[in-house]
């Protein structure tokens, strides 16, 4: 095995010291306030809403590809991460796991926490839209790293939960982006323009 028992058994105490130093050490009232905003995801609906419709409605053919690959993207990344990863890993959530030793700000969640939903759909997300929209569209990472790290200080999530969730998220969106490419250019070469946009301009 590439990792032995000590070697595990090494990062799972680095993963539960991180946990508790993020959860614990770094808890702040107006910090808990942010977090707690931040990693509910139904403060994103409608965001996420209104930016569909500018996709759809008014990005043009650009747009309206984007907004397909997004939404594919996601579908994939959180079933897969819910419905295969989740059972399979089988690891319990620090919420359901340690107990009153932690800084629960949320509900407790699911009993599985490996990998985080979260962080792979905000990772899979922020990829796309850097994928379609360019380099001004960069401050999606910092965001998508921002509501992972909250998954962490609310106490649902340990780090590993996190940093492979957001590892599968991206990994996967550049795969679907990748089956994208493969349809573009065999579109082009049977000189079909539907796949066909300028960046940056409404067609």
């Amino acid at each position: 095995p590439l990792l032995g028992l000590h070697d595990m058994d090494f990062l799972r105490h680095i993963d539960h010291l991180t946990f508790h130093f993020i959860n614990s050490n770094l808890s702040h009232p107006v910090l808990d306030h942010i977090m707690v905003f931040i990693t509910d995801q139904d403060h994103w609906i409608l965001p996420i809403f209104i930016l569909l419709i500018w996709m759809f409605g008014f990005d043009g053919k650009r747009g309206k590809i984007a907004g397909v690959v997004l939404i594919l993207t996601i579908i994939i990344v959180d079933g897969t991460a819910a419905q295969i990863i989740k059972p399979w890993i089988g690891r319990i959530r620090p919420s359901h796991a340690l107990g009153d030793s932690i800084n629960l700000l949320v509900k407790k969640g699911g009993r599985f926490s490996f990998v985080s939903n979260h962080a792979a759909n905000s990772f899979a997300f922020a990829v796309v839209i850097y994928y379609f929209y360019g380099r001004k569209q960069l401050w999606v990472f910092p965001l998508a790293g921002l509501i992972a790290i909250s998954r962490v200080y609310v106490g649902v999530h340990y780090p590993a939960d996190i940093i492979c969730g957001a590892l599968f998220g991206y990994g996967l969106a550049w795969s679907m982006l990748s089956v994208w490419v493969i349809v573009k250019m065999r579109e082009l070469k049977r000189n079909r323009s539907w796949v066909w946009y300028h960046s940056g301009e409404n067609n």
